[in-house]
């Protein structure tokens, strides 16, 4: 049998995001890191049992037994067209594995400029799955995320009010999600608000019908509590393809009548030194960083301008990390306030920049595995996915929630030893977050 739902996530954070919330449901979930080269029929290094009932005669039966599979992409803020490309490779991928359901996942703060990527790549799946109609939310409340005619929330603010009006890459500075998606699209962008999703699912498919009569291609559905997920993922049941961020996620193993349980976010024990690399810039992460650096614990600040000078900060990262290692969490960190991030950007440009500490954050973190640590937090959409791809990790299996949209997960290293990483989106987790992820693996090893 085929897997249930394929998804396809614009980074590695959002991919181990929306895999969490398929765990917490209850669904057998793979995460796999980019599309599988072609003939791979399984992920290599995710300790997953084949499943014996399986059909191996074909290349893109997977072999493994889980309802979904998340396939992590790092295509939120490239040119459009790649992203567009890689988003179909991974749509031909899941849908020759026999998933039933499409789910394209983007980041609870709609992160995106108006040249895309959510527009693109949501109309290229509706036009190679032949969907006339697909909805759009990035509702996410457990986290704050909440969406109310069409207008995203985060906190008690606007989104054009948040920490996000900065984002370095993805500014955001209009809250009206009609807008922001009509300006990325060909097709009419219509709301299915919250009188109709408090109706329950025939209400919200009820104004499904109607905007399709409308000429409606694709929705922004109202979301501000999990009820109301719950409430449209039952609707959406018949969709081929649903676009959110991780909090749908929540609502969809029902229809398949999967139930939540525990024992789907078992990992194995955690070993080895401990580490944090974090490369946001984000108004959480600059919390979360200045909680380490109050708590008196060793951290290695890694300066943009010292790398473009030709220093090898990298390597003077680990120098001080491997002093402090057997004591106990090590930060080496990229994270700084709004104005000093301009002020860099300014003299590098915002591109040059970021590319500049993602490479020399994942080189850092090689260097740390090498050096013994198996317990690693990554703060950071594209930090993480620089990360995973220096590591050359494949697949990741899915472990216990820190915070909402922040679980550990589990990956077999090239030498056979298993990492635990955390790969923390940088709008999540509360001040305490790189303190708090050690002490549940404490408590899971109790």
């Amino acid at each position: 049998m085929g897997i249930r739902l394929g998804c396809i996530a614009d980074d590695f954070t959002g991919a181990t995001d929306l895999a969490n919330n398929l765990v917490r449901a209850g669904m057998r979930v793979v995460q796999l890191i980019d599309v599988p080269p072609a003939g791979a029929d399984r992920p290599a290094d995710t300790d997953i049992e084949a499943d014996a009932d399986a059909d191996t005669d074909t290349d893109t039966d997977l072999g493994v037994d889980a309802d979904a599979v998340v396939i992590a992409l790092k295509s939120r803020t490239v040119p459009a067209a790649e992203a567009v490309e890689a988003s179909l490779r991974a749509l031909a991928w899941l849908r020759a594995a026999g998933a039933e359901q499409i789910y394209f996942k983007y980041c609870s703060t709609f992160d995106s400029t108006p040249a895309g990527n959510i527009g693109p790549v949501t109309e290229a799946l509706m036009d190679a799955i032949g969907a006339d109609f697909t909805l759009a939310t990035p509702a996410f409340p457990d986290n704050g995320r909440t969406v109310f005619k069409g207008h995203l929330f985060v906190g008690d603010v606007l989104l054009s009010e948040s920490g996000m009006r900065h984002h370095p890459l993805t500014p955001m500075t209009d809250p009206n999600l009609v807008s922001v998606l009509g300006a990325q699209t060909t097709r009419p962008v219509g709301l299915i608000d919250h009188t109709a999703v408090a109706g329950g699912a025939e209400a919200i498919r009820a104004r499904i019908d109607a905007l399709r009569e409308e000429g409606v291609g694709i929705a922004i559905a109202d979301a501000v509590s999990d009820d109301d997920l719950l409430r449209l993922g039952s609707a959406v049941r018949e969709l081929p393809l649903v676009t959110a961020g991780s909090g749908l996620a929540i609502g969809l193993p029902a229809n398949w009548g999967i139930e939540p349980s525990p024992a789907a976010a078992q990992l194995p024990p955690a070993g080895g030194h401990r580490a944090v690399v974090s490369g946001s810039v984000s108004v959480a992460t600059n919390r979360q960083v200045q909680e380490f650096l109050d708590s008196g614990r060793p951290a290695f600040s890694v300066d943009p301008l010292r790398i473009a000078a030709g220093e090898d900060v990298a390597g003077q990262a680990l120098d001080f990390a491997e002093k402090h290692l057997a004591d106990g969490p090590v930060l080496v960190y990229s994270t700084e306030a709004p104005d000093t991030v301009r002020t860099v950007q300014g003299r590098l440009g915002a591109a040059e920049a970021g590319e500049l500490v993602e490479r020399t954050l994942a080189r850092v973190a090689r260097g740390l595995v090498a050096r013994g640590v198996r317990q690693l937090v990554v703060a950071g959409g594209e930090t993480s996915g620089a990360v995973v791809q220096e590591l050359g990790l494949t697949g990741l299996r899915i472990g216990p929630q820190i915070d909402p949209g922040v679980p550990w997960c589990a990956a077999a290293l090239p030498d056979g030893d298993t990492l635990h990483l955390t790969l923390k989106s940088g709008n999540f987790g509360g001040p305490g977050f790189f303190t708090d992820a050690f002490a549940l693996l404490d408590e899971e090893a109790s």
